[in-house]
C-alpha cells in the first residue's frame, strides 16, 4: 500500500511536472540596420543625417529648459509609453525614460495597438515639465507633471470637459494657460475629415477649464478645398504676434502643415497666404529616396535666435511601403516677412543638413540615426526602448543571471492580449534581429522570434515540439482572416540534443524577410526567403505604428 501511494504520489508529481510552464531563456539579443540612402548620401563633420530617430517615433513634440531639449512622440498602446528623450545639439538623443511607466497610470485593456496615446506634447515652464495627451478609447484627455523629465510622472490629470484629441499647453506672458485640442467642427460636418481646432484658458493649477471653449480654425486653412484632419496644434509668440501651427491634410501622403497668426491667443488668426509651410505631397512619387507625409511638426528656438522644428516623415521602400513607421526629422526654420517657413516649391526633405549652431555632443549608446549595429547581453535591467503589448506588469518577464526569461503563457500574438512578448522597433529598410534561445518544449509551446506590426499582421520565428521532437516553424498572420496564431507557411526539425541552444535570425530587405536558424555553433539554415514582408507595411496592416522585432513564448492552450 505505502508503494502504491509512493507511486501515485511521484505520477502525480510528474504530471504536475509535464503541465508547468517552461521559460524560454534568451542569451542576447542583436540588431543590426542600413539604409540604401547612405551608399550614397553621408554627413560630414558639421552636418546631421535625418531622421533623427528612425524608427516608429511618430507625432514628436519637443520643448526647451535651459541648454537642454527634450522631446517626445506617441506610443499608442506600447507599455512603457511616451518615451521621453534628452539632447543639448538637437542631434544626438538619448532616451531617459518613459513618462507612461507604472501600472495604473493608463489602462489599455484589449485595445487595438494603434489605439492608447495619441500625440503627446510636452512643454515647460517655470521649473515644470508638462505633457497634455489623449488615452483613445481609455480615458480621454489628461495632463501629467513632472519636475525632472526623466520621471516620475504624476498620475494623469483628466480633463473630461475637452473631447477630441491632441491637446497641448501654451502658457502666455501675462500667467494665462490655453490648451488647444483638435475636435468636431461648431456645427454638423460639411464633409468627412472636417475638424476644427478649439482653445480655452485653463487653471495653471487644477488644470481645468476655467473659460468656454472657442474655434480658432474650422476646417483648415482653405475651407472651400475641404481639407481634412486639421490636428496638432501650437501656438508659440514671436515678436508681436502669436503664431498657431497645426498638421492639415491627413498622416499620409497628403500630410502638411499650416501657419496662421494673430494679436491676441484667442484670435483671429490670419492664414499665411503661402500655406502649407512644410509638405512633400506634390513630389515626385518615382524620385529616388523619397521622404514623403511630412508634417505634425513643432517648433524650438535655441539660444543664437535660429528656430528649429521637428516633425514626422516616413521613407517608403516602394510606392508607399514603408515597415519602419512615421519617424523623427529636424529642419531649420527660416522666417520670410514674419512668417515661418520650413519647405516651399519644390524643395525636399534633406537626409543630410548643416548641423545647428549648438556645441556637438557624443553619439548616445544606443544610435538613434544612421546605420549602425547593437547587441544586448542582458545582464542589465531593460533598457527604456524596450515594450510590451499592452502589458503593464510582467511578472512572466525576469531579466537576471545574463539572460532573458519569458513564461510562456496562454495569450497568443493575435489576440489582442498582454502575450509574453518584448519588443523594440526595426529602424532600418534593411535590418535583422538576431538572438540565441535556450527552450526544450512539449505540446503546443512555442519560443522564439517575431516580426510583428499588429496583432492582425506578424511573422514568428518559433522553436516548437512534434512527436516529442523539436521543430523550428514559421508563423504567419496576415489579416483577420487567419487563426490568431497565423499559419505555418515553413518548418523543419531541429537536429542535435534536446536542450542545445539555437540561434533564431530574421533579415529584413525592405519588402522581403528572410528567416533562418542555427542549433549550437552550427551554421545558419534559411527556413524561408524572400517572404514578402509589406504586410507589415501601414499601407497593409493599416494603423500608426511601426514594425517591430521581439522575443515571444507561448504556453498552448491545452498545458
Amino acid at each position: 500500500m505505502i508503494r502504491a501511494a509512493l507511486a501515485g504520489l511521484l505520477g502525480a508529481s510528474l504530471a504536475a511536472c509535464a503541465s508547468a510552464p517552461q521559460t524560454a531563456r534568451f542569451e542576447w539579443f542583436a540588431y543590426s540596420g542600413a539604409d540604401p540612402v547612405r551608399e550614397s548620401i553621408a554627413a560630414g563633420a558639421d552636418q546631421y543625417l535625418n531622421p533623427i530617430l528612425q524608427g516608429f517615433y511618430p507625432d514628436p513634440s519637443i520643448t526647451q529648459a535651459g541648454a537642454d531639449y527634450y522631446l517626445v512622440t506617441s506610443t499608442f498602446a506600447y507599455f512603457p509609453g511616451i518615451p521621453v528623450f534628452h539632447s543639448r545639439d538637437l542631434v544626438n538623443w538619448t532616451q531617459i525614460g518613459n513618462a507612461i511607466d507604472r501600472p495604473g497610470m493608463l489602462d489599455f485593456g484589449n485595445l487595438g495597438l494603434s489605439r492608447g496615446v495619441f500625440a503627446p506634447t510636452i512643454e515647460h515652464h517655470d521649473g515644470v515639465f508638462y505633457i497634455a495627451n489623449t488615452c483613445v478609447d481609455c480615458g480621454g484627455n489628461f495632463i501629467i507633471r513632472a519636475e525632472n523629465p526623466a520621471g516620475p510622472w504624476s498620475d494623469p490629470v483628466w480633463i473630461p470637459a475637452v473631447g477630441g484629441i491632441d491637446p497641448s499647453l501654451f502658457f502666455d506672458e501675462d500667467g494665462a494657460v490655453y490648451l488647444m485640442n483638435n475636435d468636431g467642427p461648431p456645427g454638423a460636418a460639411q464633409y468627412d475629415g472636417h475638424r476644427a481646432i478649439w482653445i480655452r484658458q485653463i487653471d495653471p493649477q487644477t488644470l481645468q477649464p476655467i473659460s468656454e471653449p472657442r474655434v480658432l480654425i474650422d476646417g483648415g486653412v482653405r475651407f472651400e478645398e475641404k481639407p481634412i484632419w486639421i490636428e496638432g496644434p501650437h501656438i508659440y509668440k514671436h515678436g508681436d504676434y502669436y503664431y498657431l501651427s497645426a498638421a492639415e491634410g491627413g498622416t499620409a501622403e497628403g500630410h502638411s502643415q499650416v501657419i496662421l497668426r494673430a494679436r491676441h491667443p484667442l484670435g483671429p488668426y490670419e492664414a499665411f497666404a503661402g500655406n502649407p509651410i512644410l509638405t512633400q505631397r506634390h513630389m515626385d512619387r518615382a524620385r529616388p529616396h523619397p521622404i514623403t507625409s511630412v508634417g505634425h511638426a513643432d517648433f524650438v528656438q535655441t539660444p543664437d535666435g535660429a528656430w528649429w522644428v521637428t516633425f514626422l516623415g516616413v521613407r517608403p521602400y516602394e510606392g508607399d511601403y514603408y515597415n519602419t513607421g512615421r519617424e523623427t526629422f529636424l529642419m531649420p526654420v527660416r522666417w520670410v516677412d514674419g512668417w515661418p517657413i520650413i519647405t516651399e516649391g519644390a524643395e525636399a526633405v534633406p537626409y543630410v543638413h548643416a548641423r545647428p549652431n549648438l556645441p556637438p555632443q557624443a553619439a548616445p549608446a544606443l544610435p538613434t540615426q544612421g546605420d549602425f549595429s547593437v547587441r544586448e547581453a542582458f545582464d542589465a535591467p531593460l533598457g527604456p526602448h524596450w515594450m510590451r503589448m499592452r502589458a503593464q506588469t510582467a511578472p512572466w518577464l525576469s531579466v537576471d543571471d545574463g539572460a532573458l526569461r519569458l513564461e510562456p503563457r496562454t495569450i497568443s500574438l493575435g489576440a489582442r492580449g498582454e502575450p509574453s512578448f518584448v519588443a523594440r522597433r526595426q529602424q532600418h529598410m534593411n535590418a535583422s534581429a538576431e538572438t540565441v534561445l535556450h527552450f526544450a518544449p512539449r505540446g503546443q509551446n512555442e519560443a522564439g522570434l517575431a516580426a510583428l506590426q499588429s496583432d492582425e499582421f506578424y511573422v514568428f520565428l518559433a522553436v516548437g515540439a512534434e512527436n516529442d521532437a523539436r521543430v523550428v516553424r514559421l508563423r504567419r498572420r496576415a489579416g483577420d482572416g487567419d487563426p490568431e496564431r497565423g499559419i505555418v507557411i515553413a518548418s523543419a526539425p531541429l537536429p542535435g540534443e534536446a536542450n542545445a541552444p539555437v540561434r533564431l535570425r530574421i533579415s529584413g530587405r525592405g519588402p522581403l524577410y528572410d528567416f533562418a536558424y542555427a542549433v549550437g555553433d552550427g551554421d545558419w539554415i534559411t527556413l524561408a526567403r524572400d517572404v514578402d514582408g509589406r504586410m507589415l507595411s501601414t499601407r497593409t496592416a493599416g494603423g500608426f505604428v511601426g514594425a517591430v522585432f521581439g522575443l515571444h513564448a507561448y504556453a498552448g492552450r491545452d498545458q
